[in-house]
């Protein structure tokens, strides 16, 4: 079994969506004072690899508590053009940003999930739009390029309440 990371590593110099406040880790108990060592993490909700839900874009959409972790989960397919979405499959991009057409194609088929690399920022109406129609995506994941056409991918969200989305440890199993 081969175990693919696609997660960005999380920092206080991480990359965030302009605008966005910067992360904070701060180390507040030391071991050498308190015989512990402990950080504090203080981010948004969107920083790093993470996960949206409806709610992040509507004002009343579905939130992380309406979904079952089996929704952030499964067989999971590179795309490299329509024909690979497939109902109750995942889709995620490596080299081709979603434009328009396929996403409704996204909408009509209803894969699983979809998601895009870091190298590429969803266009905002794209992404409201797939929000609002249900659609669960991650963002920023990293190392696309070692996946193979079809894998098992693994985004579970932090069990947020009410959460419109979450960080993940996104990884991909192969064989």
């Amino acid at each position: 079994m081969n175990v693919i990371d696609l997660t960005l590593p999380m920092h206080a110099e991480m990359d965030v969506y302009p605008g966005d406040p910067p992360p904070r880790y701060d180390l507040i108990e030391v071991f050498a004072e308190t015989g512990w060592n402990m950080r504090r993490l203080e981010m948004n909700g969107h920083d790093g690899t993470h996960v949206n839900v409806p709610l992040h874009a509507t004002a009343d959409g579905k939130n992380l508590d309406d979904y079952n972790l089996s929704c952030f989960v499964g067989e999971a397919v590179l795309y490299e053009s329509d024909d690979d979405i497939a109902p109750d499959m995942g889709l995620i991009f490596h080299d081709i940003d979603i434009s328009w057409p396929t996403a409704e194609a996204i909408v009509d088929i209803g894969p699983r999930f979809i998601g895009l690399p870091a190298r590429f920022e969803f266009d905002i109406a794209i992404e409201r739009w797939l929000l609002e129609r249900d659609v669960i995506s991650f963002e920023r994941l990293i190392n696309t390029d070692q996946l193979p056409k079809r894998f098992f991918f693994h985004g579970a969200p932090l069990k947020i309440v009410q959460g419109d989305g979450s960080p993940v440890r996104a990884y991909a199993i192969i064989g």
